[in-house]
């Protein structure tokens, strides 16, 4: 994979659309981020949501960019989501058919899990391999549960016993890997070097803290967040406290505050409320 597309997966997965959730959640929750029985300012709450969302948005980059390599090996994509007969909708992370086998990848970025958590894991690896042998013939399924990260081993032992004993019960081929071990079972034994020389050179690239000034880039602020519902802006707009303490802490020069502005006016003759959450926002500026 070129590394601009490589960069391209992470920078879109990761970066795109975490203006649009912080606001989501800032007008659901608000007293996550405001009120004197906290240890931080918003400030530092917003910088901590950011940083949070980053760091799950990374695991759902890689499932995109393992599957893109994936496709580039040659393998058919098949289809990774399907509800079973309990009406349980279940996600496999990678599925796929190579040489006339099917496979399926429970993918997490690493194994740091405590005990109450890896539990819940293999539980979900067997409810989804149970599910994936009705579908499909057991002599020809193979499944896998991969760590990206190879520096974190902590339940190692755990998931290679489970896995060993589901491989005995349910008669299908199952593998624990962590990081190049993937490729090297895929015969790609390449792309590991690949991926964490692209991966150095993203990290490189980016900031160190995510900007919380969302005023810097206000029209592309501004076209991220003009769509949000309008109850969500008219919940926001109506508390004086979260809009001087949130707010006002990501729109601080209240550039993309008033491209919202004239984009509710030009939407007040559609409807009512577009008109209301105009007028509200007018009186704080």
């Amino acid at each position: 994979m070129q590394y601009e597309k490589f960069k391209k997966i992470f920078n879109e997965t990761i970066f795109e659309e975490s203006k649009a959730v912080l606001i989501k959640k800032i007008a659901k929750y608000p007293n996550r981020y405001i009120g004197l029985f906290r240890p931080t300012k918003p400030k530092a709450k917003i910088l901590q949501n950011l940083l949070q969302s980053h760091e799950i948005r990374f695991g759902d980059a890689f499932e995109t960019a393992i599957e893109e390599y994936l496709r580039e090996f040659g393998y058919e994509i098949l289809e990774k989501r399907f509800v079973n007969n309990d009406d349980d909708e279940l996600n496999l992370d990678q599925c796929f058919k190579a040489d006339n086998k099917v496979y399926f990848i429970e993918q997490k970025v690493r194994d740091d899990h405590d005990s109450t958590k890896k539990r819940g894991q293999i539980a979900n690896f067997e409810k989804k391999l149970s599910e994936m042998i009705d579908k499909y013939e057991e002599s020809n399924l193979v499944g896998i549960f991969y760590f990206i990260d190879p520096d974190l081993q902590k339940n190692k032992n755990y998931y290679q016993a489970e896995l060993e004993k589901m491989t005995r019960d349910y008669g299908v081929e199952l593998h624990l890997f962590y990081g190049k071990e993937l490729f090297d079972f895929l015969h790609h034994k390449n792309t590991w070097d690949e991926i964490l020389k692209h991966l150095e050179q993203w990290k490189a690239e980016i900031p160190d803290f995510p900007e919380t000034n969302f005023d810097i880039d206000a029209e592309s602020s501004f076209e991220e967040i003009k769509d949000l519902s309008p109850s969500l802006y008219r919940r926001i707009f109506q508390n004086d406290t979260i809009f001087d303490e949130i707010i006002l802490t990501l729109f601080p020069e209240k550039k993309t505050l008033r491209l919202l502005l004239d984009y509710f006016r030009s939407k007040a003759s559609e409807k009512i409320i577009y008109r209301t959450i105009a007028d509200l926002l007018q009186s704080k500026l």
